[in-house]
């Protein structure tokens, strides 16, 4: 740890996002060579979106407490921006999830309802926590899932409406990664699972065999978007066909930087994978996981030191969230998962997404010095 002036900075952490800075920077770079002139240069708007998000991290670190007085303002922000998307936002790619900002770009509120979702969903639970003296009874285990309930529904309902299921489901990865470490019951959990198992195999069932009722229930919308999800698994698609191409081909050591050798849609951001993967081949990509575990370790590491039960739940959302993104975006770039748009965390090009996780980040930051403080 390196101390400046009674201020601890985690230095696994910060080495971290440095290399992902770099990462990020390069690969963009490199993702750029089939992509239109009127996009400008993508890789210097990504070093522009880090130096903001570093000086977010800062901000964050020193106005960050342990009462987190500020969550109930950043989720009311959110869910009027949410809101707005319904009567602002333009069609994009059949979606409603951007809002145009003149001079600045495109803004994505889904990407902030994620980390103000974890923190007042810690928050709640902490709360719940704190006030138990003994294991909790039924009565408070339902008390506390109606809270959780009543501040996840707004979110749920006006995201699927935009509509991104990947974003919605990334609500639910959070809430749930909250509570697995939380002291209700684990039968919970077998319940829940159970339950969501009962009802996508009745949802899958009408898909693909009564069509015809699952049209009239749900729509043709609904419909097609099943459809184009599920199109992973016969590999079929021009995106995920030259994807696998482009990492399949790569070899050991890929085929070198600023030479990806076969164009795919969205290489900057959903399939920024399979550039990194094609430029710098298996040595690259074990590398590149050997980095991401180290990351995610070092969350947990932290979260494991802490005694305070709202910087637990707030990393154990953080975490379950960056890693359900990590494995779903590489395992669809090869073939394994679905297509659903969900980004590389601190990789992909985007603005929204980044400065989010920085500033999810800077509160983690601030967790780890808390808790070097309290062991000195």
């Amino acid at each position: 740890m390196l101390k400046i002036k009674k201020i601890s900075i985690n230095l696994y952490l910060l080495t971290s996002i440095i290399l992902f800075m770099l990462i990020s920077i390069l690969t963009i770079n490199s993702s750029m060579l089939y992509l239109p002139n009127y996009l400008g240069n993508l890789a210097l708007k990504q070093g522009m979106w880090y130096l903001i998000g570093i000086i977010l991290i800062i901000f964050t670190f020193f106005i960050t407490n342990n009462k987190y007085k500020y969550s109930i303002y950043l989720y009311i922000t959110n869910i009027i921006l949410l809101s707005s998307l319904l009567v602002f936002a333009p069609i994009i790619n059949g979606s409603r999830c951007w809002l145009i900002l003149p001079g600045v770009g495109s803004f994505q509120p889904s990407e902030f309802m994620k980390i103000s979702l974890i923190i007042s969903t810690s928050k709640i639970v902490s709360n719940w926590t704190n006030k138990l003296h003994k294991k909790p009874t039924l009565i408070q285990e339902l008390i506390l899932f109606l809270k959780i309930f009543f501040i996840s529904i707004p979110p749920f309902i006006l995201t699927f409406l935009e509509p991104d299921t990947g974003a919605v489901f990334i609500y639910f990865i959070i809430i749930f990664s909250i509570l697995i470490v939380s002291p209700i019951r684990k039968r919970w959990f077998i319940f829940l699972l159970s339950f969501i198992t009962l009802l996508l195999i009745s949802f899958l069932y009408l898909y693909f065999i009564k069509q015809d009722l699952f049209i009239n229930i749900f729509g043709t919308d609904l419909f097609y978007r099943i459809d184009r999800l599920l199109d992973w698994k016969n590999g079929t698609g021009m995106q995920l066909e030259n994807s696998l191409t482009a990492i399949g081909s790569s070899g050991l050591l890929g085929h070198g930087y600023m030479n990806t050798p076969i164009y795919f849609p969205e290489s900057n951001t959903d399939f920024i994978f399979a550039v990194f993967a094609s430029n710098f081949g298996l040595i690259g990509c074990l590398l590149f996981f050997g980095l991401l575990l180290f990351f995610d370790i070092t969350l947990i590491r932290i979260a494991k030191k802490t005694n305070n039960t709202i910087n637990k739940y707030i990393i154990s959302g953080t975490v379950g969230m960056l890693l359900y993104q990590q494995i779903q975006n590489i395992g669809m770039t090869l073939g394994i998962l679905p297509i659903t748009g969900i980004t590389l965390p601190f990789i992909s090009y985007g603005g929204s997404s980044l400065l989010s996780y920085m500033f999810i980040i800077g509160i983690v930051f601030k967790i780890s010095s808390d808790n070097k403080k309290t062991v000195n």
